[in-house]
């Protein structure tokens, strides 16, 4: 393993000993690729996937977004974010505690939240 993903994984060490999610507030966590981003709700009292979605079926597009400065990578990190937050809300989850796995809160991490938020997910 590399250097830099080995020190991705221990700083996720480092923040899932603060973060636990449970029934009534669930986790949620996100991995992120060099293509595809993924989003899953979790509990970790049951150790089950409640809603998962990711990018994979997603359809991109090459074209960058000039007036505001956001790729396309970002843009269907956005809409991620509202669909996991459509399927949590449709589970009755309104309510959950963002786990960024250890990478930094900007780019498509942070846009994956605040899709999540616009979407109707309070963290």
């Amino acid at each position: 393993m590399t250097g830099k993903s080995q020190k991705r994984i221990t700083r996720h060490m480092r923040l899932r000993r603060k973060i636990n999610g449970n029934n009534d507030i669930p986790r949620l966590t996100v991995f992120r690729s060099a293509k595809y981003i993924y989003a899953q709700i979790i509990s970790d009292e049951n150790a089950k996937t409640l809603a998962s979605s990711s990018d994979i079926k997603m359809k991109k597009t090459n074209i960058k977004n000039e007036e505001n400065k956001i790729t396309v990578k970002m843009q269907t990190a956005f809409a991620v974010g509202q669909d996991i937050a459509s399927k949590a809300l449709a589970k009755k989850i309104n309510k959950v505690v963002f786990d960024r796995a250890g990478y930094k809160f900007h780019g498509r991490i942070k846009a994956l939240a605040e899709g999540a938020r616009k979407g109707g997910l309070i963290f």
